[in-house]
């Protein structure tokens, strides 16, 4: 027997295994910093922890709803009216296990052979997978340096084909921190109000960490005419710190709803009841923690730039949100290890960094757009600073 044609498509997660080959030298007792996981180093809000064990306790642990239980898709309704401005009635709502699932589960259910999904680059690993997966055509977009990465209106108008069903929208970016503003999104909706037959999946994961002021915006909220054609995304992952807690949601069009239900109800049914009932004390409850933890990344962000800064040959945007840099380093592809190794890729550039460093990023490569690399900052400064002039030496180090 052998794998299936979909199976064939796809490739593991590459941040993934950064994080599990991390893992490994830690184990081996070797004293390597991780910087390759997307996921936030604060814990869960206790107030969070409480509601899931006072759920147990309750016997909340039986199964619910296939797409969210009603206590939970209320909160959610109440968090878009808060937050986006944006009405979803219960039939509008999908409870899903992680953004990733949300994200499987309507590229599934609506892709089909021939099908372009247009996705700017660099973009998280999953979007193109999951579109071959579901049979469709992932088509890239470069959304570079130059531009502060992100997708402009000609390049869109210009990727848009008869097939083109959906194009993604993060803001802020994973891998690069990149964020939309209200102006830069209208600028965007013109462009797909000339094709009507274009969807949008708008990932807002990391909608509450954002700096310096910046104003976070959806599409759906900005532009109501892509209201019925837009899947508004989110999660408990990255704001709350629930990353192992599988809980991503999303707003859309009835139809669309349901047939996300249809599909997960042969796949994983519902998503864990007790994460259910962390997540609907987590949106009902008071988010003002969520300042002080933007406080924080923010000087981490600022501390990784600096540092990242002094290196010659490497640039980086400063990003408006998440907690990733995605520093570019043409200028040293080419140059030699001091064990003579040409650094020919930005996967040599940061095997390089975990071998002779100690220091884990993922290579550009993963997310499209050649040669980079993401850092996370989500961890303590302490472990940022050893980590950037460790990467200083390294690349001191370089002939």
């Amino acid at each position: 027997m052998q794998p299936s044609a979909a199976l064939a498509r796809i490739s593991p997660s590459p941040t993934l295994a950064v994080s599990a080959r991390v893992g490994a030298l830690k184990r081996q007792g070797v004293d390597v910093i991780g910087l390759g996981a997307g996921e936030p180093d604060f814990d869960t809000p206790d107030f969070v922890k409480e509601a899931a064990i006072a759920a147990i306790r309750q016997g909340k642990t039986k199964y619910t709803d296939v797409d969210g239980t009603p206590e939970l898709k209320a909160a959610i309704a109440a968090k878009f009216r808060r937050d986006n401005a944006l009405t979803y009635a219960p039939d509008q709502i999908t409870v899903n296990v992680g953004g990733k699932h949300t994200l499987f589960n309507a590229m599934v259910a609506t892709v089909e052979a021939g099908d372009e999904v247009v996705i700017p680059a660099p973009y998280w690993v999953s979007y193109p997978d999951v579109v071959q997966f579901a049979g469709g055509t992932p088509v890239p977009v470069r959304a570079g340096p130059e531009q502060g990465y992100k997708l402009t209106p000609a390049a869109l108008d210009a990727a848009i084909t008869p097939r083109t069903k959906w194009v993604i929208l993060n803001s802020p970016s994973n891998p690069t921190g990149a964020a939309y503003s209200a102006a830069e999104l209208r600028a965007l909706a013109e462009v797909l109000a000339r094709h009507p037959h274009v969807w949008v999946f708008a990932d807002d994961m990391y909608e509450h960490v954002v700096y310096d002021g910046f104003e976070f915006a959806t599409i759906a909220q900005v532009c109501p005419e892509l209201y019925d054609r837009t899947l508004t995304v989110n999660g408990c992952s990255k704001a709350y710190a629930m990353t192992g807690w599988r809980i991503g949601f999303a707003g859309g069009a009835p139809w669309l709803i349901k047939a996300i239900a249809k599909l997960q109800s042969q796949s994983t049914s519902n998503p864990c009841s007790i994460a259910q009932a962390a997540a609907t004390a987590a949106l009902n409850g008071d988010q003002s923690f969520l300042r002080e933890r933007n406080r924080a990344f923010q000087t981490r962000r600022d501390l990784v730039l600096d540092m990242l800064g002094e290196i010659e040959g490497m640039t980086c945007p400063k990003p408006e949100g998440a907690f990733y840099v995605y520093p570019s380093f043409a200028p040293l592809i080419g140059r030699r290890t001091p064990g003579g190794t040409v650094i020919d890729s930005d996967e040599a550039f940061v095997s390089y960094l975990l071998d002779e460093a100690r220091v884990a990023a993922v290579q550009g490569a993963a997310f499209g757009l050649s040669p980079a690399m993401r850092i996370s900052y989500a961890t303590s400064d302490a472990l940022l600073r050893e980590a950037c002039a460790r990467i200083q030496q390294a690349c001191r180090a370089l002939g």
